[in-house]
């Protein structure tokens, strides 16, 4: 719609401001607009309240009533709170801008200085919806009228910033622009106020503005001095991010977004993807704002095969210079893996300039992270107090898969202001340190699930925005150290280092009384020392047996050799306890390796220390027990039950149940060895004590590095897909039978077929071109498993009888002959269209709430309350609404069900807000699940990185230990000690490993199970007459297989129903 045009020359001027795009012409607009109304610019709210009056026009009244609504808030005193306060914020990225102007209606002055002079960053950041909700209230529609629009929940960090200088300039924030901020400078005599060191040469009345606020926004690799910053470490990450020009043609606004899509649960998908491109990717992001964003997460090896990297440097400044990549391979590299996400409906895509005229495509390192100790400090100096704090990067460097950055940082940015008002409010400084830390102390754990859910109350004052709020959660007297008088001696902190000389003596006798307890009274077994009297296995064998009664009786055991003896012990140890050997049976019953054996039992007295004698087994949530290990490993032993069945090898001639049948196990069912770990003794060459070595490598393995596979022992770094070189973890790998290769079970070679991923990851290969021929297109009939997958179940195996199926699977299957897509994509499909995940979001939130699963047509009707709830707390404003930028349609039932029921009920006028209701909660499903799979991965990495230097401090300790040194014997003791806290460290992080790795699963079963479902429905709804012999073959293949995914679930389901259960049973014990 065309504006009406005006004479007035602030008219003009205030249309310019709102529609300007790029830094420039923003300043110049705005600084015209007050010329014309003979304003002074930078005068805080006094040059609002003058320019509002003034400006007496039409186009404007809208965002002062959105402007004058946030700064009646009583939270602001009429911008009154703070009109005595100056303060400097240093950075116009979106989290200083946006401090800015919580400052400005505070009443501050506020100064604000940037280094850049322009804004060019068109990476996009996902938006929670709090701050979609607080930006609409400071006006981000009008100027930028695509906010938000529809279903979209993101923005580009340019078009953010563009934003939010916008409005704090109409505040009257100062700004200052190419001024870099290189230090403060602390007041010369009482009197004098605080200053900045700034470059370069400031005019005089910026060099000489005294604040007593300087709130720190510059970036992660700026942080004021003064402040300790800790370092998040990872595995070696390398992201790349392309920004392509978006010609919003109606092709493009078709193509769907990808929220984010993870290896860790879909892995389907990057096979697909390295097999067609050669490349190898982790993870990859799709956001449609100014420009089409990717942003994905690339393995080394792939960037070096590709050409992308020219050499492999262990120093990722030098791996990621630009004098190491190749720009030209790159941009190859991204635009093909874009193409391939997109499925090629992107048409040809060109690169978007960044700010120096290149092609928008970037390599950067997020292996590490880092984060300030603390959000804020208080320097004096003859009298003169500063207040000093932190937002942003320089707080918390965000994860970007996890898309938090802004949404922190906004809640960052409000604490700092709530902060400052404290500040001027004449509290005690030690009071407002105490009071910011608590806040900084929750910031990390925030989510849109664990937030106040009514967005529209969100203000300054924190109880509006956490739940469970407590302020004095950090007490002034542990924030001491944070307040500094320059003009005194400093506090002296104390030291975060342990001391050593303190440490806790006697953990040896305290081992060896424990194990002497435990042991009494099992028949032939007196415990007097931790080497000896473990060499006959029947010591070991009676701990278990106290730990596990009912297996390993006395009577099992009569006439049964040392070694033997020593094998069963570890091996229900293991099964049954979740304790996994760091030695080997042989070495226990040579006595040959004391240090391991010591290590081992401390294993079993760190866990099971607390455990009140009871004559029935551990349970698990008994204390110390990692249910999670012991599930990955029934699991892991399933799977391989399972395989050699496939193989012709039955271990046992029952069909594998993954069900924890060993809960409680009986003594009738010795424990079975595996098919590929025979409990046989060595041969007599066999050198005594070869547990030491590493059984892939041959070089040493030392007591940390430990890691028992199958009963053989491995380097942690050595234990690989023999394909991708991933980690592997129980539950999710395979050894082959044919060449012993370890593999994950994406590249694990089937039997009968000739494995087609074993050199893929290896080969170099040509990049295809966007449109070329390399990319799959979509094919005509539902697609047909892969080979070397689970053959259809024969008649004479009822494949159905054994199956358990919970009632929510019962529903799902029941569900399978639903109307399919009429456009099947290839494989390589991302998982979850919106429009799906919009239905089993409503469907999973609110069934169960006390209300009908089912409304009219067969909408949830708990889901029409929720969409009228939240249109009534947030309702839609027809300038808000005036664009749309994608219209991806809702699977068909509930388009008609919603459609129908808007009919019948009179409110059609309800049904666009009701559907963008319906697939923003897809979309917003989708992102908690790829945020999910990213925070265990980073987690993951995080674990594997303290793994290792565990391992280094420990070989250390033990190469001290073993030395034929003269070393006195309480330093022996020492070092022994350190040792085994490092043990019981290690035990802790591969615990937490595991539970991360039950979650994996989840999220693997999940969208397997979805895939299999998918397929199915392709085949169930063809007519019968149409299907072929391999039609139906490949039917019952798919079926058997969804069969036994639903199976899995509904293993992991009540396993962790049972866990929870003997938890809270375990707690009221305790309590009692």
């Amino acid at each position: 719609m065309a504006l009406p045009t005006s004479t007035n020359p602030a008219h003009a001027h205030f249309e310019s401001f709102l529609q300007a795009q790029l830094c420039q012409d923003v300043l110049s607009s705005f600084q015209g607009l007050c010329e014309a109304l003979g304003v002074e610019a930078g005068r805080g709210l006094t040059q609002y309240h003058k320019i509002k009056a003034q400006l007496n026009y039409w186009s404007a009244k809208s965002l002062w009533a959105k402007l004058d609504k946030r700064a009646g808030q009583p939270v602001y005193q009429q911008g009154r709170a703070c009109t005595s306060t100056k303060c400097l914020v240093v950075g116009a990225g979106p989290c200083g801008l946006r401090t800015a102007v919580e400052l400005a209606l505070l009443g501050a002055h506020v100064v604000l200085v940037e280094k850049r002079t322009k804004f060019s960053r068109h990476n996009v950041l996902h938006l929670w919806p709090f701050t979609i909700h607080d930006l609409r209230a400071l006006g981000a529609k009008k100027f930028y009228g695509r906010f938000c629009t529809g279903t979209l929940d993101h923005i580009s960090i340019r078009q953010l910033q563009l934003v939010l200088l916008k409005v704090a300039l109409l505040l009257g924030v100062e700004i200052h622009w190419g001024v870099t901020f290189s230090g403060l400078q602390p007041p010369p005599k009482k009197g004098s106020g605080w200053r900045a060191q700034l470059q370069p040469s400031p005019p005089a009345q910026l060099a000489n503005y005294e604040f007593d606020v300087l709130i720190s926004a510059a970036g992660g690799k700026f942080v004021p001095e003064g402040f300790t910053v800790r370092e998040m470490r990872g595995k070696l990450a390398i992201g790349i991010t392309a920004n392509f020009v978006n010609g919003r043609t109606v092709e493009e606004t078709q193509v769907p977004e990808i929220s984010g899509v993870a290896r860790i649960y879909n892995q389907s998908f990057f096979q697909s993807l390295l097999k067609a491109t050669g490349i190898d990717l982790e993870n990859i992001v799709y956001y449609k704002d100014d420009t089409h964003y990717f942003v994905m997460t690339a393995k080394k090896q792939c960037l070096l095969r590709l050409g992308v990297l020219r050499q492999d440097y262990s120093e990722t400044d030098r791996l990621l210079g630009s004098a190491n990549v190749v720009p030209e391979a790159l941009q190859h590299f991204a635009r093909a893996a874009a193409d391939f996400a997109t499925h090629g409906k992107l048409g040809k895509l060109e690169f978007a300039q960044d700010a120096h005229g290149h092609p928008d495509v970037s390599a950067f390192d997020f292996t590490s992270m880092m984060r300030a100790e603390s959000s804020a400090r208080v320097q004096e100096k003859h009298g003169a107090r500063l207040l000093l704090g932190l937002v942003g990067d320089c707080l918390v460097e965000p994860f970007w898969p996890l898309g938090t950055g802004v949404a922190r940082g906004f809640l960052a940015a409000f604490d700092a202001a709530w902060m400052v008002k404290r500040w001027a409010e004449g509290a005690e400084p030690l009071e407002v340190l105490a009071e910011r830390e608590s806040l900084y102390q929750l910031l990390s754990q925030t989510s849109p699930e664990n937030m106040h859910r009514n967005v529209a109350q969100y203000g300054l004052d924190p109880a509006t925005r956490y739940p469970n709020l407590n302020l004095r959660a950090v007490t002034p007297n542990q924030v001491q150290d944070l307040y500094d008088v320059l003009a005194k001696e400093p506090v002296q902190k104390k030291s975060d280092k342990t001391d050593t000389g303190k440490l806790a003596t006697g953990t040896q006798e305290a081992l060896l009384r424990w194990c002497q307890e435990q042991t009494t009274g099992y028949p032939g077994v007196r415990v007097t020392d931790l080497s000896s009297s473990w060499a006959d296995g029947l010591a070991l064998c009676a701990l278990v047996y106290r730990l596990c009664p009912g297996l390993l009786e006395p009577s099992e055991l009569q006439g049964v050799g040392a070694l033997e003896a020593t094998s069963r012990a570890l091996k229900v140890a293991e099964q049954e306890l979740g304790i996994t050997p760091v030695l080997s049976a042989q070495a226990v019953v040579a006595g040959s390796d004391p240090l391991g054996l010591i290590a081992y039992l401390s294993h079993f007295h760190s866990a099971f220390k607390d455990k009140p004698h009871s004559p029935g087994p551990v349970s698990q949530g008994s204390p110390g027990t990692s249910s999670a290990v012991l599930f990955l490993g029934k699991l892991q032993r399933t799977l391989q039950r399972t395989r050699a069945q496939e193989n012709g090898e039955n271990a046992g001639g029952k069909k594998p149940r993954l069900v924890v049948e060993a809960e409680i196990p009986s003594t009738e069912d010795p424990p079975v060895p595996e098919p590929s770990v025979p409990l046989t003794p060595p041969p007599q060459n066999q050198e005594v004590g070869a547990g030491d070595l590493c059984a892939l490598c041959g070089e040493r393995l030392y007591i940390l590095e430990r890691l028992c596979v199958d009963g053989c022992f491995f380097h942690r770094s050595c234990f690989h897909c023999h394909v991708c070189e991933a980690t592997l973890w129980p539950g999710s790998y395979g050894q082959h039978p044919g060449d012993g290769h370890f593999y994950c079970l994406q590249h694990l070679p089937q039997p009968g077929h000739k494995d087609d991923n074993r050199d893929t990851g290896s080969e170099s290969r040509e990049l295809p071109t966007p449109g070329s021929d390399s990319l799959p297109s979509a094919p005509s009939m539902p697609p047909v498993p892969q080979e070397g997958t689970n053959p259809a179940p024969s008649p004479s195996r009822p494949a159905r009888q054994l199956i358990r199926l919970s009632s929510p699977e019962r529903r799902r299957l029941s569900s399978l002959n639903l109307t399919p897509d009429p456009e099947m994509e290839p494989p390589p499909k991302p998982p979850r269209s919106c429009a799906t995940l919009a239905r089993q979001a409503l469907e999973g939130s609110f069934v169960g709430w006390g209300m009908p699963a089912q409304g009219p047509q067969g909408l949830p009707s708990s889901a029409l309350v929720a969409l009228k709830e939240e249109e009534g707390e947030s309702p839609p404003s027809s300038e808000e609404e005036e664009e749309e930028q994608e219209d991806i349609a809702l699977d068909e039932d509930m388009e008609q069900a919603l459609l129908t029921f808007a009919k019948n009920s009179g409110t059609m006028d309800k049904y666009p807000t009701w559907r963008r209701t319906l697939m923003r909660r897809g979309k917003e499903e989708q992102m908690k699940r790829f945020c999910k799979a990213q925070a265990i991965q980073r987690r993951q990495n995080e674990i594997e990185v303290s793994l290792m230097e565990l391992e280094a401090e420990g070989m250390k300790l033990e190469l001290a230990l073993r030395s034929p040194s003269i070393s006195p014997e309480k330093q022996k003791a020492l070092w022994l000690e350190q040792l085994l806290k490092l043990v019981e460290k290690k035990n802790g992080l591969v615990a937490e490993e595991a539970e991360l790795m039950i979650t994996v699963q989840e999220l693997k079963l999940e969208d397997e199970q979805w895939q299999l479902d998918q397929e199915l429905r392709g085949y169930m709804n063809r007519e019968e007459t149409l299907k072929t012999a391999a039609d139906r073959q490949a039917e019952d293949r798919i079926l058997k297989k969804l069969l036994d995914v639903v199976h899995q679930r509904d293993a992991l389901i009540c396993f962790q129903e049972e866990r929870r259960l003997s938890e809270l049973a375990f707690g009221v014990g305790a309590q009692g």
